[in-house]
């Protein structure tokens, strides 16, 4: 990092007034005492639902919290790189109130939150049509079997694996604000194309394509991490994923009445849902480019001369986020990772426990959400009941993740609460599997509803353990490549020569299962236990100038440095 100076500019007379840049030379001593040390308190839906929080605070005291930046020694150290882009809003010295700090955070929720969850619903809306189209004619219409329909998975899987490491190299290079709504745009133009299908071929065509330009959720949430503090971020990517499921309900009505355009200009339904809801994707692509601003600096354009925030605001944002992650500064967001920094990356060991639960906790769930209406197919409902008996399941997903999420705020267990859905999965596998040969339907009905219902909570732990910005970046998309990964193979178990029942499937899920609970989630949480004590047993060890002085000289990055510890 570039070393500063220990003595600052004080931007004005009073903690709170509006910042001039203009006030006298102060020590970092002089304008800390005024800093708030409460224990860093992680925002909630607790706090949110049952108001537990409404009382501790005057909203017109300091909010600011006290960080490395507040100490002469350590502050050069985690100084932000010359060219980071919000560099210029960078000032210890500032100061302000919880009111302006809540005030602020509703305005990035309502600027940047709401977008956010806009594009992650129109990634959804195309992604899960083929299972609606399913419900229809398509498999007929196109001459393909279930096989064909596996190897189409299995192919948009692979496509992705292999274009999700370059595509985020791509986006830090040219900044997730571009690059997000090109992805959108490309993805909407190949998913409206499927009007068009013929057989076999176009399809496995367009599934690889699909599978090349899917690839924007890392990015998504390196953007967010702009904007919101790490205590700030869980929660909204929990509402993050709930609105896939709002997004998923809202789908299954769309193609409920979409598909009763089946014979309209001759056309099949499932035509025109592709077409349809393919449209709708595009014209929220083009409207994301005039609507995601790089960074809390640079929301000003010609067609929004004013920008978002004001300078205050700005200044607020930027400190806070620094103040709260100050890795965050050691990049600027057109900033491409070197080759050094990208196999650093690669080679971090201490990630892999977690690209293997990537790669297998999301085997038990994955063959019956995919084979969701074509198995409500085969036990006797019709295409508008299929459509709507996928509802229920996507209603209590946003019930039981809301109830995780409740959990892990309480808990702080990573581990534990990452199990839930293998645990929760697990009985549903067993029930599914003892069914007899022919089944009724309404008993089917709602035990696969109960089994898709898993609370998911797995989300930011691999961000969490890589540290720094550009270690997170390549991180996050090998562990998204592994949970691909883990579709690939899913997609495999659910075999023609099985059905309609899929015993066999069902079997090799529960032992799946079993073995993630049994063995991978504790060995997972033994290892960073361990990984922990390691660094605490060198780090508890050195002195103050000891510290200093590995503060200075260190090359050790993001989870190498011994000032890191893992979350399990």
């Amino acid at each position: 990092m570039v070393t500063e100076p220990t003595t600052i500019k004080s931007t004005s007379s009073s903690p709170v007034d509006d910042i001039s840049g203009k006030g006298p030379v102060v020590s970092v001593h002089e304008t800390s005492s005024n800093l708030v040390d409460e224990e860093e308190h992680q925002v909630n839906f607790s706090d949110i639902f049952f108001r537990k929080r409404k009382d501790l605070f005057d909203p017109d005291v300091i909010a600011t919290k006290r960080s490395v930046f507040d100490d002469p020694v350590l502050a050069p150290h985690y100084w932000p790189k010359k060219d980071y882009e919000n560099i210029h809003r960078l000032d210890p010295s500032a100061r302000w109130t919880y009111r302006e700090e809540q005030a602020l955070v509703r305005k990035i929720d309502w600027k940047i939150m709401v977008l956010a969850a806009v594009v992650f619903s129109a990634l959804n809306l195309d992604r899960f049509n083929l299972s609606q189209a399913n419900s229809s004619s398509f498999l007929a219409d196109l001459g393909l079997t279930t096989d064909d329909f596996n190897l189409g998975n299995s192919v948009f899987r692979l496509a992705f694996l292999c274009a999700e490491l370059p595509s985020q190299l791509i986006s830090k290079r040219v900044g997730p604000d571009r690059w997000i709504p090109t992805e959108i745009c490309l993805w909407s133009v190949v998913s409206l194309a499927q009007f068009w299908l013929t057989g076999r071929t176009s399809f496995l065509v367009c599934r690889a394509l699909l599978g090349y330009v899917s690839l924007f959720i890392p990015d998504l949430i390196l953007y967010l991490s702009y904007f919101y503090t790490k205590t700030e971020l869980p929660i909204r990517l929990a509402l993050f994923w709930m609105s896939s499921y709002l997004c998923s309900i809202t789908a299954s009505f769309l193609a409920y009445g979409i598909l009763h355009l089946d014979g309209v200009a001759g056309k099949a339904g499932w035509r025109w849902l592709f077409l349809i809801e393919g449209g709708i994707t595009l014209f929220i692509g083009v409207a994301t480019f005039f609507n995601m601003p790089p960074s809390p600096t640079q929301t000003k354009a010609w067609f929004r001369p004013k920008g978002w925030f004001t300078e205050r605001e700005e200044v607020i944002m930027v400190n806070r986020i620094l103040r709260d992650d100050p890795t965050k500064g050691d990049m600027h967001n057109r900033e491409g990772l070197s080759l050094r920094r990208f196999w650093t990356a690669i080679c971090d060991y201490d990630l892999w426990p977690l690209y293997i639960l990537g790669l297998t906790s999301g085997i038990p769930d994955g063959p019956p959400s995919t084979y969701l209406t074509l198995l409500l197919r085969d036990i006797g409902f019709n295409t508008f009941q299929t459509n709507l008996l996928t509802i229920p399941y996507q209603v209590l997903g946003i019930i039981t993740m809301f109830l995780i999420t409740l959990l892990s705020e309480h808990v702080g267990e990573r581990t534990f609460v990452a199990m839930l859905e293998n645990l929760w999965t697990l009985p549903f596998l067993v029930a599914l599997y003892a069914l007899p040969s022919e089944p009724n339907q309404w008993v089917f009905f709602a035990i696969v509803t109960g089994l898709l219902s898993y609370p998911y909570q797995q989300t930011g732990w691999c961000s969490r353990n890589a540290g720094g910005v550009s270690c997170r970046i390549v991180n996050a998309s090998l562990y998204n490549m592994f949970t691909q990964a883990s579709s690939v193979v899913g997609s495999q178990i659910y075999v023609a020569s099985d059905a309609p029942r899929y015993e066999r499937g069902n079997r090799v899920l529960i032992i799946i299962c079993c073995v993630n609970l049994g063995i991978l989630y504790p060995a997972t949480k033994a290892y960073y236990i361990w990984r922990n004590r390691q660094h605490d047993k060198v780090w508890n060890r050195m002195t103050v100038e000891e510290r200093d002085h590995y503060l200075r000289t260190t090359k050790d990055v993001g989870n190498r440095r011994l000032d890191f510890r893992f979350a399990h």
